[in-house]
């Protein structure tokens, strides 16, 4: 028994890990607490990323992927990303949990040749194995949520401000609250205050860019509006903070003009936006 339970915890904390990755870290109290905000938010959302998470990690075992990230969780946060967009826009929970498994496996299967491609570039590639494999089923079996709409601009108060932003925080693992994202930064500060520093500085810029460009009140509330920027901050904090400025401009221009043409956006603008960024730091660096 002890042998088991011995052998059981290095899995716990790779799973957990595979969590923490949603939000760019290593860290199994990171994961911990994203599902603490999954409960909080919808217990849905917790199974959806679990199920995503262990459907990626099994299968980077049978492929023989690399033990030291396997345990960095690198394998599985793709996994459950793509169980929580299967379980965001699918209502029917056996037909979620159906795609979110098989999703899952295909991020698992992709990852090793499509990183390998990118880190010839220079690239990173975060969520992109999600977006690739979300993007194939989306089309043909999504019933969920709309995107963000356009309005008029309005005044918010310091407390809705405080509210959306930690909202934006939370939409990095598709949580849509601000006790969510409250547990989202306590996780990240964790593992690096300095991090949280950044993800929160990330989601008030593009929030309160998106604001000023218009997106309406609801999107503001739900976080919609701040969590690739969050995400584009939390990529680049080794890189300097007028990098990081620059990455979050581009992620809510993009995220701007997907929603103006009705597109299911996700994370692509995070993505699109750290690539750019990378790809000019090594031009500038030449």
């Amino acid at each position: 028994m002890y042998a088991a339970a011995t052998e059981a915890h290095p899995a716990l904390r790779t799973l957990l890990r595979s969590l923490g990755q949603i939000v760019l870290q290593a860290n199994a109290f990171t994961g911990a607490c994203l599902i603490a905000a999954w409960l909080l938010c919808d217990p849905r959302l917790a199974c959806a990323a679990l199920i995503g998470a262990v459907a990626a990690n099994v299968s980077a075992v049978l492929a023989g992927s690399s033990d030291d990230d396997m345990r960095a969780g690198l394998h599985g946060f793709n996994g459950a990303l793509a169980g929580l967009a299967a379980f965001s826009f699918v209502a029917d929970d056996a037909t979620a949990a159906a795609i979110a498994i098989l999703a899952a496996t295909g991020t698992a299967w992709l990852l090793e040749p499509w990183s390998r491609w990118l880190r010839a570039h220079g690239l990173g590639y975060f969520s992109s194995p999600c977006l690739i494999v979300t993007w194939l089923w989306l089309p043909m079996a999504a019933s969920g949520p709309a995107p963000a709409d356009l309005a008029a601009t309005h005044t918010l108060g310091a407390a809705q401000f405080g509210s959306g932003v930690l909202a934006g925080l939370a939409q990095t693992g598709f949580a849509s609250n601000a006790m969510a994202g409250a547990l989202v930064l306590i996780g990240i500060a964790a593992a690096s205050t300095r991090h949280a520093l950044y993800a929160l500085t990330g989601a008030a810029l593009a929030s309160g860019a998106h604001v000023l460009l218009g997106t309406a009140a609801s999107s503001f509330d739900a976080g919609l509006l701040g969590f690739n920027g969050a995400l584009s901050a939390l990529a680049l904090t080794d890189s300097g903070i007028g990098w990081m400025v620059g990455s979050v401009a581009i992620s809510v221009g993009l995220q701007a003009a997907a929603t103006h043409a009705g597109l299911p956006a996700l994370t692509a603008p995070f993505v699109a936006a750290t690539w750019s960024v990378q790809w000019l730091r090594q031009r500038v660096a030449c």
